[in-house]
């Protein structure tokens, strides 16, 4: 008995590592893989702003343009930077001992990312930077506390500090009231206004489409599944239909 409690508590190690992980405010994100506008845009910002540490050593630039509908020259033209070949794999020239010197550890390859972490953690994960000078590069994280890494895209959110800020809250119409009160709540993530090129409404799309296609990127054959599942299901339909058929006539003489 013994035995088995240990066994069943292993196995549920991961899910709880997982939901202490969403005691942060996560965020949700809505992904849809088949938004070629959305995928486009994530890859422009993959390229523009990840690969300068990151790879997607498991992709190749044919298949995402391909797959994105980019021209082969627009994609060699607008989002290659190493010279590589349109058949060459998304990979850096950045040595990982050199990266390790400079960050303490090899950045990861994001190719798999989505996967690993899911795509909610990556929303919340990257719109959470917030100065901190005490850190080697000036930002900390909420979702991944003292992290290693840069905000890479503060010139486009902006400054982010933790602070106070007003938060408004529906009280339950069956036990309390239906008044909306107002109150500070502070140890939140306030963006300070002007500091980047981009709204805040505008900076949670550019990183929506980012997820988007780091989403895309973990299963580049999710869409051809997709559409196989759906003829499978089809085939069963009609094989049940027929199958029903066949068993109404062998048993309509059997009383």
């Amino acid at each position: 008995m013994k035995a088995l409690l240990a066994v069943l508590l292993i196995a549920l190690l991961p899910a709880l590592s997982f939901a202490e992980e969403r005691g942060a405010d996560l965020g949700s994100v809505d992904i849809d893989v088949s938004d070629k506008a959305a995928l486009q845009d994530g890859a422009g910002t993959f390229v523009n702003y990840c690969m300068g540490c990151h790879s997607a050593r498991f992709q190749r630039y044919e298949r995402v343009a391909d797959d994105l509908g980019i021209p082969h020259d627009l994609m060699l033209e607008k989002l290659v930077f190493t010279g590589a070949k349109i058949g060459d794999h998304m990979t850096i020239g950045m040595q990982p001992a050199d990266a390790k010197n400079w960050f303490g550890a090899a950045p990861p390859d994001l190719t798999l990312v989505a996967r690993v972490r899911g795509t909610d953690w990556l929303y919340g994960y990257l719109r959470s930077f917030y100065e901190d000078p005490t850190r080697p590069w000036g930002v900390n994280n909420r979702i991944y506390p003292n992290v290693g890494m840069p905000n890479v895209l503060e010139g486009l959110q902006g400054h982010q500090r933790l602070g106070c800020k007003e938060v408004q809250r529906v009280e339950d119409k069956k036990t309390h009231t239906d008044a909306i009160l107002s109150h500070e709540a502070c140890d939140q993530l306030v963006i300070i206004p002007d500091t980047g090129t981009l709204t805040e409404a505008q900076f949670n799309e550019k990183v929506k489409n980012l997820v988007t296609f780091l989403a895309y990127s973990a299963n580049p054959n999710t869409l051809q599944h997709r559409r196989i599942g759906t003829y499978v299901l089809l085939y069963l339909a009609v094989l049940f239909i027929l199958a029903w058929l066949l068993k109404r006539e062998f048993w309509k003489d059997v009383h």
